[in-house]
């Protein structure tokens, strides 16, 4: 730390008890100067020829025959006037970045300038500041730190706005050319220890990072540090990343580490006040910066505290340029009053939206131009990939909400495009999960959430899954059962070329979906007509259906006799054959219980 020692004379400043402070020497003191509640017991004539403000209290005290002078609100203090008294008298004061503010600021007040005598403090104290503290790293924060208590004085003397100014100018200096002591707590892992490109460990550790500078500013006040990026950001130096590393690194200092200290009524305003300061320093890079997962960290302690709507929107808008970043942990926000959910789903549908926006946007922009941005765009769609998948997840965790209402939950699952959800396994687990929770749904809202899913999507596993699964409709498993019919008699010969392997959805009705199915069985029984099995496909259909069999054992009566009439049908080759094994695939409506008249018409027809 940077220090000046002024006078030469030894100090004979004493001190009675805690309020009163006097000199010792052969004269009597002849005036008291009361600054707070100490007495200085002094001499006029040291005082009168170094302040020119003294001189004019004196001389107004003497008229009013008193010997007392009174300094009201006195920048700095006892302490600091001690500092101008002691200098009036020529004793041996210290000045330091900790009480340099204090005392040029008490100057100022007592007019102690090259008019009254050449050599004042005033101007002593400026030649320290400028050649000495404002080139130090570290005395200037600390000296901007002492000037929060001396507003507006060392506002006025521009004291903050040149320790700012020296601040921000040394973080944009080049890492290599930084020579001064700061803060970089962040210590190397052992992987860490040989450097990429054959760096040795030695060399590592001498180099500067280039974010050495965000732990030391840290220690600033929250108005001072926004001041201090601004400034940083203002110079157009800094890197978006860096920045971002700053502002996380200020977030996780001053942030309580508890929920009840973050709302407490004592720090909401502190914190308030933190969070929108935060948001607004974000760098102006929307996509560099702050990690995703950071980003939503703000947002859910913003909702916390209660910023305004114009920051929430912000942060929003700053998740969902990197929404493919995100982890499913990240994105479970807790819902506030008046929400009822135990997740805030409103605003991730929200973030979604934006994001699909942001990435229909990109893709139409990419389309537009060459082969360049054909590849852009091929690579684009794997981050909508990451983003289904998480989106899945995300349905599959809220689904155990009680209070999540089926719309919000269909809403959600929309919300991103179908080539973002190739297998929709995890869309299944969500929607079983769904039907689990909440058992009071009727008919028509189980058959609407079921629509969202398409059966030709799953996996193997997922659909001897939902075949074994009573809580989906009947008509899902049927369609479940009859692709998985369609998968085996792919294994004979790849129905993938067949233009009528594409059924209707899901969100049919049920007329479509019975047509579709009996025009589509009656395709596979041609194919399998034309097929000549040779002796090794004879042994594969042989092997397979024993494999299917077996798994067949598994499934409940309901599914295990529907499932039976379709294995038949695969598995013939013409022949005539009796009602019981015709291969005839009966309808949705067929299966419910009840439907007697439904039931017995599509006995008596066969798609043979």
């Amino acid at each position: 730390m940077k220090f000046m020692k002024l006078g030469s004379k030894p100090d004979t400043f004493q001190a009675e008890g805690k309020c009163v402070r006097y000199v010792t020497s052969d004269l009597a003191t002849d005036v008291t100067i009361n600054v707070a509640d100490v007495k200085f017991h002094l001499h006029k004539f040291p005082l009168m020829s170094k302040s020119n403000r003294l001189q004019k209290l004196v001389m107004e005290a003497s008229e009013k025959n008193t010997h007392e002078i009174d300094m009201v609100d006195f920048p700095g203090g006892p302490k600091a006037f001690e500092i101008c008294a002691k200098f009036c008298y020529g004793l041996t004061v210290t000045l330091n970045a900790y009480n340099v503010v204090a005392a040029r600021c008490a100057a100022e007040y007592l007019e102690m300038t090259e008019d009254v005598d050449r050599g004042n403090l005033i101007f002593k104290i400026e030649v320290f500041l400028n050649s000495s503290i404002l080139r130090s790293w570290k005395d200037s924060i600390i000296v901007l730190q002492t000037t929060k208590s001396l507003l507006p004085w060392s506002e006025n003397l521009k004291i903050v706005g040149r320790c700012i100014d020296s601040i921000a100018s040394k973080t944009s200096v080049d890492p290599a050319g930084v020579s001064w002591s700061y803060t970089y707590n962040r210590k190397l892992s052992a992987l860490e220890k040989v450097a990429e490109g054959g760096m040795k460990y030695r060399e590592k550790i001498e180099s500067v990072p280039k974010d050495w500078w965000v732990e030391d500013i840290c220690e600033l006040d929250i108005i001072l540090y926004k001041r201090v990026m601004a400034a940083v950001k203002s110079k157009g130096r800094m890197d978006g990343a860096i920045i971002g590393e700053a502002l996380k690194t200020y977030t996780v200092r001053w942030l309580p580490d508890s929920v009840d200290s973050l709302v407490s009524d004592v720090h909401s305003w502190r914190n308030k006040l933190l969070m929108e300061t935060i948001v607004c320093l974000l760098p102006l890079d929307e996509h560099v910066g702050c990690s995703c997962s950071f980003l939503l960290k703000l947002l859910k302690v913003a909702i916390l505290v209660g910023v305004d709507d114009s920051a929430k929107e912000v942060l929003v808008q700053r998740v969902s340029l990197k929404l493919h970043e995100v982890s499913l942990k990240d994105l479970l926000i807790p819902a506030r009053p008046p929400q009822t959910t135990l997740y805030d789903v409103e605003m991730v549908h929200s973030i979604v939206k934006q994001y699909m926006k942001h990435e229909k946007f990109s893709r139409d922009s990419d389309l537009g131009k060459s082969d360049v941005g054909c590849t852009d765009f091929i690579l684009g769609h794997g981050t909508l990939l990451s983003v289904g998948k998480m989106i899945d997840g995300y349905l599959e965790e809220i689904a155990h909400d009680p209070n999540l209402s089926l719309a919000s939950f269909v809403d959600l699952s929309q919300s991103i495009p179908e080539f973002a959800r190739p297998v929709h396994d995890g869309l299944y687990k969500a929607i079983d999960m769904y039907l689990k929770e909440h058992t009071d749904l009727t008919k028509a809202e189980r058959k609407g959430l079921c629509g969202l899913m398409d059966v030709k999507k799953l996996t193997t596993d997922a659909s001897m899954h939902a075949a074994q699964n009573n809580r989906l409709p009947l008509r899902v498993v049927v369609q479940v059962l009859y692709f998985e019919q369609v998968r085996a008699a792919a294994g004979v010969k790849s129905l993938n070329n067949n233009p009528r392997d594409t059924s209707q959805s899901t969100s049919n009705t049920d007329e479509e979906w019975e047509k579709t199915a009996a025009e589509d069985c009656s395709s596979i029984k041609k194919q399998m007509n034309q097929i000549k099995i040779k002796e090794e496909g004879s042994k594969l259909v042989k092997k397979n259906s024993q494999n299917n069999k077996s798994g067949m054992l598994l499934l409940p009566s309901r599914s295990r006799r529907i499932f039976d009439k379709l294995w038949v049908m695969g598995k013939g080759h013409g022949e005539n054959k009796s009602s019981e094994t015709s291969g005839s695939l009966q309808s949705p409506a067929s299966m419910i219980p009840g439907d007697t008249k439904s039931s017995a018409k599509h006995r008596r027809h066969s798609i043979s």
